[in-house]
């Protein structure tokens, strides 16, 4: 639970539906914001309307291909998963592709392919959802926390360095959000300590750092297809990466240690694998929702560059930066950090009841993932007892402290992507309803 005391999930399928209500009034434009009641006290909502349905679903287009796998009778993985793969590393410009259940599990199958486990460490960025720092303790390795850059929303590779030790094996950069994180130092790290690089695109498909598809920069790049994103499938992800004999163990694991490709040789079941192999009428629903995904990225990313320039102009309202070499984020939320003191000191969970009753869904984002109760739960628990010492968890607890996300996590406000597939005119409602609230700031008290 964040502190607005709504949960990210409960945030963006409210937002998705686009169910936060719209009393009647006449709209506001930004010079008619002074002295307007807020609609939290009872005034007319800045916004009057609903916003875009999320997932997008054109039955005309879309169904043909799903009822034909239904109808079928072959609803395990085949020709269809196999299409997806094929089309979808295109996309992303590598050379292989593999679809599996969930993000999760391509986390989790991409750390197991790289043989990190038990007594390695490993870097991650500190604002990511629970997933990320999941898989990195499921292969049973410890994950190490890199403070965030307040201003781009990403890990901070001046902070990484320093966290390296002996047992350091690999660095897992997270494309927050769909905004790059700066790979070219953190790729300059890993070639300098030698170490592998797993970038979690969870969220980032389509972004691009300087030119190249995010999660084809590093050795594995993985994504997910859950219901929420922004090419979406219900439950659903992917690896990819450049290395066939990598892709190839990632595939044998996926699927019970099987024998695939360079990944042969002995008897039966090679490795000790999971069953992670995604099913065909995901695929086929996300082959209809990749059709749109060129165009729906370009929107986003329009409307968030000029959304951008608006909330600049208003005190108080810190948009995000991209980091230099970004080429395009994917925008799978829409983040700025909000200033309290320049409001007149109500806290963020007020700001974001008055946001949303301006008609304009939102949420504070995550809490401080490295204070949460399942890292000790785990630490605690008999395998991580038997694996680490009692210096060895007690330095991964010193080394995890991240000052700079521990603020960010009490000044971020999200929106979510389906906002910024509005018109432009929604753009200006969003920066008039905010404009409206801080310069009636005193009702906020």
């Amino acid at each position: 639970m964040n502190r607005s005391g709504f949960t990210r999930r409960r945030f963006l399928a409210a937002a998705s539906a686009g169910t936060v209500a719209a009393t009647v009034g006449s709209p506001l434009v930004a010079s008619s914001n002074v002295s307007q009641k807020l609609a939290i006290h009872g005034g007319a909502p800045v916004h009057q309307g609903g916003w875009p349905d999320w997932p997008i679903w054109d039955a005309a287009r879309d169904e043909e291909r799903v009822l034909k796998v239904l109808r079928s009778g072959v609803w395990s993985r085949s020709s269809v998963v196999a299409e997806f793969e094929a089309k979808y590393a295109a996309l992303m410009g590598t050379k292989g592709c593999l679809a599996t259940t969930n993000g999760t599990n391509a986390l989790f199958t991409a750390l197991s392919a790289l043989d990190i486990g038990a007594g390695d460490e490993v870097l991650v960025s500190a604002y990511t959802f629970v997933a990320t720092v999941d898989a990195i303790l499921l292969v049973g390795a410890l994950p190490v926390f890199v403070d965030t850059d307040r201003e781009t929303f990403t890990v901070d590779p001046a902070a990484m360095e320093a966290r390296i030790t002996e047992n350091t094996r690999a660095i897992l950069p997270v494309h927050i959000l769909g905004l790059p994180a700066d790979m070219e130092k953190i790729t300059a790290l890993a070639k300098k300590h030698q170490l592998r690089i797993v970038e979690d695109a969870c969220q980032a498909w389509m972004a691009e750092w300087r030119g190249k598809k995010c999660g084809s920069i590093g050795d594995l790049g993985c994504f997910s297809f859950q219901n929420s994103k922004n090419l979406a499938c219900g439950e659903g992800g992917a690896v990819i990466g450049n290395d066939e004999r990598l892709m190839d163990i990632c595939r044998s694991f996926h699927d019970f240690g099987r024998p695939y490709g360079t990944a042969s040789g002995g008897n039966g079941c090679l490795r000790l694998g999971t069953k992670a192999r995604m099913a065909e009428y995901q695929a086929a629903i996300l082959l209809a929702q990749m059709t749109r995904l060129e165009e729906q990225t370009a929107r986003r990313a329009e409307n968030a560059a000029y959304l951008s320039s608006r909330l600049a102009e208003i005190p108080g309202i810190v948009p995000h930066k991209l980091c230099d070499g970004v080429t395009r984020a994917a925008y799978h939320l829409y983040a700025f950090r909000y200033l309290r003191e320049e409001f007149g000191g109500p806290q963020r969970g007020t700001f974001l009841q008055a946001l949303s009753a301006e008609g304009v869904p939102c949420s504070g984002g995550y809490s401080p993932l490295n204070k949460e109760d399942f890292l000790e739960h785990t630490f605690r628990s008999k395998n991580f007892k038997r694996m680490y010492s009692p210096e060895q968890i007690a330095r991964a607890r010193q080394l995890s402290r991240c000052p700079e996300n521990d603020q960010l996590c009490s000044e971020s406000v999200w929106l979510f992507q389906s906002l910024l597939l509005g018109s432009r005119n929604d753009m200006d409602d969003i920066a008039n309803a905010i404009a409206k609230i801080h310069e009636n700031r005193d009702q906020l008290k």
